[in-house]
C-alpha cells in the first residue's frame, strides 16, 4: 500500500478521500523541521506540504534516491519549494489553483472596506468603552464607491478582485502586469508600476511570491501614491518591503494600509502593530471550511494521481 504523509491538520471531510492509502498524519500547526522533511522525502510516496515548510535545493539534495513521488502543496502559492530541485530529484510539485480564488478576492475586498472607513479603529473604540456617540465628523474615511483600484498582478485573483471592484462598487479599474489581458470589463494597463500607484485610490497586490517580485511594493512604489491611497497585501508577505511601508504609514505619505501576509511572517513589528492606520489579519486569505476542504482534496486528488501513475491535475 502506498505510504502518504500529510504534514499538517487538514478538515475531517478530507481525510475519507484518503482510505485506500496508508496515511500518517502530523496534526502540528507548526512547519515541518528540516529532520521531518528529509524522513517524509525518505519514507513515503507522496507529502502534503504547505506554507512555512522550507523544501529548499538543500533539503532535496540531502535526500539519496527519495521515495517521495508528489510534493503536494496545499495553496496556491509554492515559492517555499525549490521546483527545479524537486524535479530534479524526480519529484513532481503540485498545488491547490482555483478553489483559493473567491476566498483570497473576499479578503481583499475585506481589507479595502476595513482599512477605508476604519473600521479596526472604530471596534477598538467600541471595545474600549470610549466611544461617545455619533457625531457628523466621527472617524471620517475615504468612500470606495466609483474610486479608482489598482490590481498589480491580473491573473485569476487579481481578475477576481477587479470584477468585484467594478461590478460591485463602480469602480474603475488599472491594472500592472506582465502584458495586457483581454477582460470582461474595462480596465486600464499600465506597463509601470509606479505609474498605476499615481492614479489610484486603492492599490491591491495580486501576484505570485518570487525573486521577481520581492520588494515589488518598495519606498518608490509608495512614494507615487495618493495621500489618501490604501495598499492592500493579500499576496505574499515579502512583495511589500515592510520596512519601506511603515515609513510611509508614520510619515503620512499613504492613507493607510490592509495586510493579510508579512515579510517575516508570523513576526509582526510592534512598530506596525501600533499604527492605527493599518489593518492586520492572520494570513486567513483563503480561512473558510469549504475553501479548505476543497483545498484539501485537490491536494488528495494530485497525491493520488501521480501514485496511480497519471498526469496529475495541477503540476507547477
Amino acid at each position: 500500500m502506498k505510504k502518504v504523509f500529510i504534514g499538517r491538520g487538514l478538515p475531517d471531510e478530507v481525510y475519507a478521500s484518503l482510505e485506500e492509502l496508508s496515511v500518517t498524519r502530523r496534526d502540528e500547526s507548526l512547519p515541518m523541521s528540516r529532520d521531518e522533511m528529509r524522513a517524509a522525502l525518505r519514507d513515503y510516496d507522496g507529502v502534503m506540504c504547505t506554507l512555512g515548510d522550507q523544501f529548499s535545493a538543500e533539503i532535496f539534495a540531502s535526500v539519496r534516491d527519495a521515495r517521495c513521488k508528489v510534493l503536494a502543496n496545499f495553496g496556491v502559492g509554492y515559492n517555499h519549494i525549490d521546483v527545479a530541485a524537486a524535479k530534479a530529484a524526480g519529484i513532481t510539485v503540485t498545488n491547490t489553483p482555483g478553489a483559493v480564488t473567491d476566498a483570497t478576492a473576499d479578503i481583499a475586498m475585506t481589507l479595502m472596506l476595513m482599512s477605508a472607513r476604519r473600521a479596526g479603529e472604530g471596534e477598538r473604540l467600541v471595545r474600549a468603552g470610549a466611544w461617545k456617540g455619533w457625531h457628523p465628523t466621527q472617524m471620517l474615511g475615504l468612500h470606495l464607491t466609483g474610486k479608482t483600484v489598482g490590481i498589480v498582478g491580473m491573473g485569476r485573483i487579481g481578475q477576481a478582485i477587479a470584477r468585484r471592484c467594478h461590478f460591485g462598487f463602480g469602480m474603475a479599474v488599472r491594472y500592472f502586469g506582465r502584458s495586457e489581458k483581454v477582460l470582461e470589463f474595462d480596465a486600464v494597463f499600465h506597463s509601470d508600476l509606479r505609474d498605476l500607484a499615481s492614479h489610484v485610490d486603492v492599490l491591491v497586490t495580486a501576484v505570485p511570491g518570487s525573486p521577481e517580485t520581492r520588494h515589488l511594493i518598495d519606498a518608490d512604489v509608495l512614494s507615487a501614491m495618493l495621500p489618501h491611497g490604501r495598499l492592500i497585501n493579500i499576496a505574499r508577505g515579502d512583495v511589500v518591503e515592510q520596512a519601506a511601508l511603515i515609513d510611509a504609514l508614520r510619515g503620512g505619505v499613504i492613507g493607510g494600509a490592509g495586510l493579510d501576509v508579512y515579510e517575516f511572517e508570523p513576526d509582526v513589528p510592534q512598530i506596525l502593530r501600533d499604527l492605527d492606520n493599518v489593518v492586520l489579519l492572520p494570513h486567513m486569505g483563503t480561512s473558510t471550511r469549504e475553501v479548505r476542504v476543497d483545498m484539501g482534496r485537490m491536494v488528495v486528488e494530485n497525491i493520488q494521481a501521480i501514485l496511480r501513475g497519471d498526469p496529475p491535475l495541477n503540476p507547477v
